[in-house]
């Protein structure tokens, strides 16, 4: 067996600015959500992995928060779980949106690859369907005289599923030879306590404007299995820092509360593959994006 031939493994960490497919992009190659997408920058907060599955390697894709100038306590250690997880992988994929220039943000995050040598360094233009031909050539050649370091510049769609194949392909020839990091079975790291409250944080961030989402964290209380009803019953709180944004969240009468317990409902059922019956309750945890304490018992 040739070395190209040989079966290769390792780690991937896409990166980019808030918001600009990363997420949606893990789950494509994924094949099942394991990251909650929103159109509300900032939504992951922690480094997620999802694990694609080939028949000449396996590809263990780190999906990290967007790279932003912090403005809080929970910016400054999410840009610190970045930091620490482009450490420790085999490529870094810089994640550039077809539709929009390149700008501050894009070549301040590809300075900071700069302090990773170790890493292969691979451009992902994502969005492609978003924009015209022409555009998405006049961003690849931005892309390309960005760095002189790319080990590949690939053009994808998520939504659309275009080059995905070839995405994954050319990410795994830079892996190391290696055995299977993980399960032929296995999707992804996250225990499911965790993936459930990241589903109702996603359906919380539905509808919600400025700085709300940022506001908003889940915690669960408890998870039991009814065998007699083929039901999982799910205890949950949601936090927010002031009583105002409590009120946002419950809404009329309950009914904004409602509409994210039956939108986070469906999406855990098909999770779990079970009934469930879920259970909110919204509290206030003052200024907890900012407090050492507050992010320690909301898990950050």
């Amino acid at each position: 067996m040739t070395e190209q031939q040989q079966y290769r493994a390792g780690f991937v960490s896409f990166v980019g600015r808030p918001n600009v497919g990363k997420s949606t992009l893990t789950n494509a190659l994924v094949g099942e959500k394991v990251a909650i997408t929103s159109s509300k920058p900032q939504t992951t907060r922690r480094a997620i992995r999802g694990i694609v599955h080939q028949a000449n390697g396996q590809l263990v894709v780190v999906d990290t928060p967007g790279m932003h100038r912090p403005r809080t306590l929970l910016g400054e250690r999410l840009n610190s779980i970045v930091q620490d997880t482009i450490g420790d992988v085999d490529v870094v994929g810089l994640c550039l949106p077809a539709n929009e220039k390149l700008g501050p943000g894009d070549r301040f995050i590809s300075e900071q690859l700069d302090s990773f040598p170790r890493a292969k360094k691979v451009a992902i233009v994502t969005k492609i369907d978003a924009a015209s031909r022409p555009a998405v050539a006049e961003q690849l050649l931005a892309v390309s005289a960005l760095r002189d370091d790319w080990e590949a510049i690939i053009p994808v769609s998520s939504t659309s599923n275009i080059q995905l194949d070839t995405l994954t392909s050319q990410l795994i020839s830079f892996m190391p030879v290696s055995a299977a990091l993980y399960p032929s079975d296995a999707v992804t790291d996250e225990s499911l306590e965790s993936r459930i409250s990241e589903l109702i944080r996603e359906a919380a961030l539905e509808g919600v404007q400025d700085e709300l989402p940022h506001s908003i964290a889940i915690t669960i209380d408890d998870m039991i299995e009814r065998d007699d009803k083929d039901l999982v019953e799910i205890y949950a709180n949601l936090f927010v820092e002031r009583d105002s944004q409590k009120g946002i969240i419950i809404g009329h009468q309950g009914e904004r509360l409602q509409e994210v317990g039956a939108r986070a409902r469906k999406e855990i059922e098909k999770l779990v593959g079970k009934q469930v019956y879920l259970s909110m309750r919204v509290k206030v945890a003052k200024e907890w994006q900012r407090n050492a304490k507050q992010l320690g018992r909301l898990g950050f």
